[in-house]
């Protein structure tokens, strides 16, 4: 096929550029994440600080904070084990007794395995209709494939039914397709190889109309591996001079439509789509922690960066400052501790 001609040119240079080593977006030391694994670490030290902070002369918020905020979540699983042989007490439980609020939220959010919170998250969203599809979208689409099956293999556990009967019985329609092959997992993987053939199929089976579209654009969604949707939504606006949302917002409505873009923020870049939750979390009335603590506790190991970068540069203001701005209470230093430093 050839790739010559005044239009073709800057995109495919730019695609070429894209799969260049420079461009991998992961940095020299391995992540994008603010908090990493504390190189002078010593569990027995931490074990004792901790103990200190919850059975002295009242609680010491701020130790219980440096402690948890500057260890990976294998470090504090390696600390909550420790305190159990040592005191014969669950730290969890005895944090949660010591502290309220956001701040014990927070805690709570620190100290669980990964799984077991993101499957606590999506039951509680599952479970509230006002905010069904931003968590399920959130969960389902961005998690690895082993961390999204750790995550439903967990919420079968904890809540005795698979998550898949909780979506059957708590969404519909096409929502309720789409969160359904979100949890099998079976996106494709990205080959290496630019299938520009495949690219031009699916463009043209956006662009039909009739009753059986709606899967089409499902199975796309769902399926296709980021890379090569990507390629399809700039091959689609090119056909039709439509960007895809406008075409998602033209032909879907309510939560199919919610789930829709949300599901092409994340294709096309998930720490702007992540950036965008913060900012929204942090412009309403009162603070939506829920949101806050759930997005800074889950991604702080891994783009967190990403998205202090993409939050900067669309909103012009920092998250470090945002939140400082907006959050309030014993819960500010540990968000801020989480998000990590201003950025100029």
């Amino acid at each position: 096929m050839s790739v010559s001609g005044s239009k073709m040119a800057p995109s495919l240079t730019q695609e070429i550029l894209s799969y260049l080593g420079l461009a991998s977006k992961t940095a020299a030391w391995g992540t994008l994440g603010t908090l990493r694994t504390f190189l002078s670490f010593s569990v027995d030290k931490d074990v004792r600080r901790l103990l200190r902070a919850i059975t002295g002369q009242g609680v010491d918020c701020r130790a219980i904070v440096e402690v948890l905020t500057n260890r990976s979540r294998e470090q504090r699983q390696l600390i909550a084990r420790a305190f159990q042989e040592r005191t014969q007490q669950d730290l969890l439980k005895s944090l949660q007794a010591a502290l309220s609020g956001n701040l014990e939220r927070i805690v709570v959010a620190l100290l669980q395995p990964a799984a077991q919170l993101d499957a606590q998250e999506l039951r509680t969203g599952l479970k509230a209709s006002n905010s069904a599809v931003d968590v399920a979208i959130e969960i389902l689409a961005t998690r690895t494939p082993p961390q999204l099956q750790e995550c439903l293999a967990v919420y079968k556990h904890d809540f005795q039914v698979e998550a898949v009967d909780d979506i059957t019985s708590e969404s519909s329609g096409i929502l309720r397709d789409l969160l359904l092959v979100l949890a099998k997992g079976g996106r494709d993987s990205y080959s290496g190889i630019i299938d520009y053939n495949l690219a031009e199929q699916d463009v043209q089976a956006l662009q039909q109309t009739g009753p059986s579209t709606e899967k089409t654009w499902v199975l796309l969604f769902t399926q296709r591996n980021p890379e090569h949707l990507i390629r399809v939504f700039d091959q689609y606006q090119r056909s039709t001079g439509q960007e895809l949302e406008e075409a998602v917002q033209n032909r879907f409505h309510g939560d199919a439509q919610v789930a829709l873009l949300g599901l092409a923020s994340v294709i096309k870049n998930t720490p702007l789509y992540f950036a965008d939750k913060l900012h929204q979390a942090l412009q309403e009335t009162e603070p939506n922690y829920q949101v806050l603590i759930r997005i800074l506790t889950s991604r702080c190991e891994t783009d967190l960066l990403s998205i202090r970068a993409e939050f900067k540069k669309k909103f012009g203001k920092s998250l470090y400052s945002s939140l400082q701005d907006a959050v309030k209470g014993d819960c500010q230093s540990a968000l801020l501790a989480l998000c990590r430093a201003e950025d100029m």
